[in-house]
C-alpha cells in the first residue's frame, strides 16, 4: 500500500521524472512566484507537488540559482552568495526616507494598522505622501477597514515585500536586535519593549475592502 497522501496518485518513476521536468519549466518561465495551487493546476492531476518541490529545491541547493519559498510561493533566485555578480545590472532603487523606513517597519510589525495608529507609535504625523510612496513600491497595501468610528483604513505588507526582503512569511521578520542595528528602532527603547507579532489574517475588528476601494479609493 502506498504511503503517499490521499490526494497524490501513484505514478511510475518515469512519470515522476517528467513531472519534475514540468515543474522546473513552470518555475523557470514564471515572471512571479507561484503557489502550490497554481502549480498543481498545471501539472497532471494527482502529481506530488509538495514532494516534487522539495526534490527540486534539494537539487538546486548548491547551484548558482536556488529554488526558494517566499510568502508561501515558490521561485528561482540567484544564490545569495553570488548576488554581487548582478549588482551592476540591478535597477537602482531610490532610497527610502527615514520616515518611510520607520513607517514601513511599523506597518510590517503592527499590521493591520491604521494611519492614526502609525502616528501614535511614531509620535509624529504620518504624511500621506509617505504611505503613497510605500504603496508605489508595492510593499504596502490597504488591507481593510477598522470597525471603529470613521471606519479608518488598515494597512499591511504585500507578497512583494516578503519577496524583496527574502522572507518566507511574516514570522521571518528580523528580531529586535536586527531592527536596532538597521536603525529602524531607537537604541534607547525601554527595557520591557518587545517586538509585536504581525498577522496576515484579518483582525477581529477588521473588515476587508470592497472591490471599488481596492481599485483606487484613497485611504484615510
Amino acid at each position: 500500500m502506498s504511503g503517499a497522501p490521499s490526494n497524490v496518485a501513484d505514478f511510475t518513476p518515469a512519470d515522476r521524472r517528467e513531472h519534475l521536468r514540468m515543474l522546473e519549466a513552470l518555475l523557470f518561465a514564471a515572471t512571479e512566484p507561484l503557489d502550490i495551487a497554481t502549480l498543481a493546476g498545471r501539472l497532471p492531476q494527482g502529481a506530488d507537488v509538495e514532494g516534487l518541490l522539495g526534490e527540486l529545491q534539494a537539487a538546486y541547493a548548491n547551484r548558482g540559482v536556488n529554488l526558494v519559498k517566499v510568502g508561501g510561493r515558490w521561485r528561482f533566485r540567484t544564490a545569495e552568495d553570488l548576488s554581487f555578480l548582478l549588482r551592476r545590472d540591478a535597477v537602482e532603487q531610490r532610497p527610502l526616507s527615514r520616515a518611510a523606513l520607520e513607517t514601513l517597519a511599523i506597518i510590517a510589525y503592527h499590521q493591520p494598522v491604521t494611519r492614526a495608529e502609525i502616528e501614535e507609535i511614531r509620535g509624529v504625523s504620518a504624511s500621506k505622501g509617505v504611505l503613497d510612496v510605500l504603496m508605489e513600491t508595492g510593499w504596502v497595501r490597504m488591507r481593510g477597514r477598522r470597525r471603529t468610528p470613521g471606519r479608518p483604513v488598515t494597512y499591511g505588507t504585500t507578497p512583494e515585500f516578503l519577496d524583496h526582503f527574502g522572507l518566507e512569511s511574516l514570522r521571518d521578520l528580523p528580531g529586535l536586535d536586527e531592527l536596532k542595528g538597521a536603525g529602524l528602532l531607537d537604541s534607547r527603547l525601554p527595557p520591557d519593549f518587545s517586538v509585536p507579532t504581525p498577522s496576515e489574517l484579518p483582525a477581529a475588528d477588521e473588515d476587508p475592502l470592497d472591490g471599488s476601494e481596492l481599485d483606487g479609493e484613497d485611504g484615510d
